[in-house]
Formats: C-alpha cells, structure tokens, sequence
C-alpha cells in the first residue's frame, strides 16, 4: 500500500469563479480561512472549516471583491497572500499593474501601490519581524521592495535582464529573498546588501562556464516558478525548459536531483508548492490539468492527481490537515486528502517495486502522530 492523495470526496468548495482560478492562499495563522483569485480579477474569501458537522459538506465564501466592488482589480489577478502574521490585511497583485493591501473585516483597500508595468508575482516574508517588505516582480528586470510601513516602493534590486516572473522570500532568514526571470537566471539576495545579489544560480555548477549560452542560468528557458522547501535549506524551480531543479539555498549547488520531464509551458508565473509536517517531503506541480507529486530528494514521481479538466495554474498545501487545494482554468478549486490506495498497474505486468517502496508508506502521516 501507498499514501498518495484523490479527491476529498467529502468536501466541495463553492464554485464562485466565473474564470480560472489563477492563485490560492491559506492563512497560516489558523489554517482556517483561503483566498483565491481569478483572471477576471475577482477575489474570494472561503471558509475552510466544517461547522455543519457533516461529514459531506461545502466550504462557503465568506465574502466576496467581485467585478462591482468599487476597488476590484482591472484585469487578472495574478498573487494573492494573507499578511502572515494576522487575518486582518491580506494583498493582492494583478495585470493591472497595482499591489493592493486590504483590510480583511472592511474589504476596502488600505493601500495602493501601482508600476509602471504588468505585475506577475508578489510575496511577503513568512518569516520577518524586522521589516514588511513586499517583493514585486514585474515585467520589467528590476525587482521592486515595497514597505508596507512607509507606503513606499524605493528599493530596488537590480540584476536580471528580463521580466521576473516569481519572487519568494525564504522561510529561515526574513532579509533572504530568490527571484527567478524570463533571462533563464535565478538570484538570491540579502536585501540588507548595497550590492543586494548574493549569487546567481548555475545549473552546471561552474563546470561549463566556457559554454556561454547557458553560463550562469538555472534553466535553458524561462524560469517561471520558485518554492523554498518548508525548513528554507533548499530551493526548487521550475523552467519553459521541463525541467525542474533542486537547489542548496546556502551556497547555490544544483543538486542534481533528476524529476524527468515536467511540462511546463506556462507563459506567467507557475504556483507550485511542497509539502509541510509529512514524514517525507513532497512537491506538487501544476501539470496540464493534472498535479505531479514528486519525493523531493530521490525526484520520483508518486502520482498524478486528475480531477481538473483544464490547465491547472496554482496548489497549495494545509499542513494542518495535511490537505491540498487545487485552482484551474476550469474555474474549480478541489480538495485532495491523502488516501491510502492499492497502486494499479497501467497494464498486466507485475507490480514494480517502485509502486511499492516502503519508504512511502506512512509518507502522508502528519507529524503530530509520529511521536
């Protein structure tokens, strides 16, 4: 038997979109509440919690930023993110070219920053107590530090040669922050630094400098989607190249692990993301209509989780409940709990022994119940 994930047959999540669900968010302060935001730019506040006491039962939209709210964003929303220390403020970033802060009991804007060009991602330091910097990537090549404090945007990172499509900050040191852009580079940054750049990711780890093209770049294409692993000691990407990469985020090493092919032909920001609390580690990656869940460190692929019947854009894990939340272009958020389930040969041949490694057979066990 393997722990894997299907879907939660016991839970739907009102069906509020009327467009593809670009980007999900769950607060971390009680796993309760989860944002989600559309490419119609409409935002949407659910309540994740059972109060029915039903085993069946539907998760509520608290409320709503719909297409009359005198503050909606213009056009797709592309990044949504509760302020991580309370629920009260959440922000949200889009095409427009605005990040706006909200104040979560009120659903009015709190602040406006706009640029001066298309806004792709955004993130706020999981981590920081010191400062409330929110990274903007845009399309431009500079990434822009906006402090929620002085209602500025003055630093500025200077570095990448095209737009950046994903920022996050790190989840073990809050002045740490990785960028990835459309140049096919990665860089990290101590945004304390006059220089800021800490080192630029080389997928050949200096071996091929004399291979010009692909000297200093993390992928051969655009590198459109960055998650640090829950403990910040390592940093995955993903790239237009179907590849994705695990690095050490101290010193910058590809680590080599081989996922095989991971079709990625997203023209924005892919929001993929890891697991939290499991005995093994696990990333989720959006995969056409489908999410590949690979082992971290040894890149095997566990499963595929169909459900979707469109693009998937965005997933994002609960590690309370050890849960994942999907959002497609078929306008549709779905549950996945983990699932004991008897792997099924696609043919007749006898069941190999990576369907059955031991290793995985309590991979799903939240690590509450290991003590």
């Amino acid at each position: 038997m393997v722990l894997g994930l299907e879907l939660n047959k016991d839970r739907d999540i009102e069906r509020i979109h009327g467009s593809g669900v670009n980007t999900l968010d769950i607060e971390p302060v009680e796993a309760r509440y989860m944002l989600s935001g559309g490419s119609d730019g409409v935002i949407v506040l659910y309540d994740l919690e059972n109060s029915s006491r039903q085993p069946y039962y539907t998760c509520k939209a608290v409320c709503s930023v719909g297409r009359n709210h005198p503050d909606v964003h213009k056009y797709s929303v592309e990044t949504v993110q509760w302020y991580p220390h309370d629920t009260g403020m959440f922000t949200s970033s889009s095409f427009d070219k605005t990040l706006k802060v909200w104040d979560t009991n009120t659903l009015q804007t709190a602040d406006i920053f706009n640029f001066e060009e298309t806004v792709y991602s955004h993130h706020m330091s999981p981590v920081a107590t010191k400062h409330c910097l929110v990274a903007v990537g845009t399309r431009g090549p500079k990434v822009q530090l906006c402090d929620l404090k002085s209602g500025s945007c003055s630093h500025i990172l200077q570095g990448h040669r095209q737009e950046i499509l994903a920022v996050s900050w790190s989840p073990r040191c809050e002045y740490i922050l990785a960028t990835a852009s459309a140049d096919s580079r990665v860089k990290l940054w101590d945004v304390r630094r006059a220089s800021g750049c800490l080192f630029t990711l080389d997928q050949h780890n200096g071996k091929k400098s004399q291979a010009v093209e692909s000297a200093n770049t993390a992928h051969n294409g655009k590198v459109n989607g960055l998650c640090f692993t829950s403990d910040g000691l390592h940093l995955l990407t993903v790239g237009t190249d179907n590849r994705m990469r695990l690095w050490n985020s101290s010193n910058g090493e590809n680590t080599l692990v081989n996922y095989g092919k991971v079709c990625n032909d997203s023209r924005k920001a892919l929001k993929f993301t890891v697991s939290d609390g499991c005995s093994s580690e696990f990333v989720f990656v959006p995969y056409g209509s489908t999410i590949a869940v690979y082992t971290i460190y040894s890149g095997e692929q566990i499963t595929m989780l169909k459900g979707h019947y469109k693009s998937v854009d965005c997933c994002v894990f609960q590690s309370h409940f050890q849960e994942l939340y999907s959002g497609s272009r078929d306008c549709n958020i779905l549950a996945w709990v983990p699932s004991l389930y008897e792997p099924v040969p696609d043919n007749d041949e006898p069941t190999t022994k990576s369907q059955l490694n031991p290793a995985f057979e309590d991979a799903w066990s939240s690590s509450d119940e290991e003590g």
